[in-house]
């Protein structure tokens, strides 16, 4: 006897790629913006990371403490996550965190990669900052603009700009936003306003920091504003990791020029 036909519906599985994302353990940017912007046929992972600086329901103080970002790249907890997370049948491994690069420079951010691509059984893994550099270069950019969240103070705020400068890059203004500091404050209106009022005219294109900051729904308008590439924390990790995992960038549309780069 044969039953009705079946519709199956959409369950997750049919995906080409999957990605693993390591994330500060109250922070809900970085995976609500990677999947935003991610094509079908992405599926992404996330392991939560202890970050000290956090509180219950996601809550930071105004401006974070240094101690706390340096100790979110440290063992054991980001490789403990890093391993359990390489256990799924995954492409590459993103880490979701700005900061840590800022407080430990490229150099200490390289040996982080390298140790938590061993812990991952020889995953790539890919780092945001290391990601926008990458991005900025393969964009021929010189001169850069620096935005950082409003929790980024004024010192976070200056080892952004030395670490971008350690790169070979001319950084013409570097400031943490003076809008409301929380990840559930922000709107893209008021990032795409103040962002528009604050890059200079000698600003190749645009940097905005901080993986917990709200920013890839205003990319293209700022580009349209300012006739600039905009290269956000979420937009180049994304780039980066599909590159790592092998697979294509140009399927992602509406998120800036970045995916549209050739490669290098």
């Amino acid at each position: 006897m044969t039953g009705p036909a079946v519709g199956w519906q959409p369950d997750g599985w049919d995906v080409r790629v999957r990605l693993g994302v390591l994330v500060p353990h109250g922070d809900v940017g970085p995976e609500s913006e990677l999947r935003a912007m991610a094509p079908a046929g992405v599926g992404l992972h996330a392991a939560r990371v202890p970050f000290g600086a956090m509180r219950r329901g996601g809550a930071m103080d105004p401006t974070i403490p240094l101690a706390p970002v340096r100790d979110f790249a440290a063992p054991p907890h980001v490789d403990d996550a890093a391993g359990q997370l390489a256990d799924a049948p995954l492409a590459a491994l993103a880490y979701a965190f700005t900061s840590s690069a800022y407080v430990i420079g490229a150099q200490g951010e390289a040996k982080m990669i390298a140790r938590l691509s061993a812990r991952a059984n020889g995953l790539p893994v890919v780092a945001t900052c290391a990601a926008t550099v990458e991005a900025l270069q393969t964009a021929g950019v010189t001169a850069l603009c620096l935005i950082d969240p409003p929790w980024f103070g004024a010192a976070l705020n200056d080892l952004g700009r030395a670490y971008y400068e350690a790169a070979g890059f001319d950084v013409r203004f570097s400031a943490p936003c003076t809008l409301p500091s929380g990840q559930a404050l922000i709107r893209p209106g008021d990032l795409h306003d103040w962002a528009a009022g604050h890059v200079p005219d000698d600003a190749e294109a645009v940097v905005i920091g901080g993986n917990g900051l709200r920013a890839v729904g205003m990319i293209e308008a700022l580009e349209a504003t300012l006739g600039r590439p905009v290269f956000t924390a979420n937009q180049a990790l994304l780039w980066s990791a599909l590159k790592a995992a092998g697979t294509h960038t140009d399927d992602v549309t509406g998120y800036g020029r970045l995916f549209a780069l050739p490669p290098r």
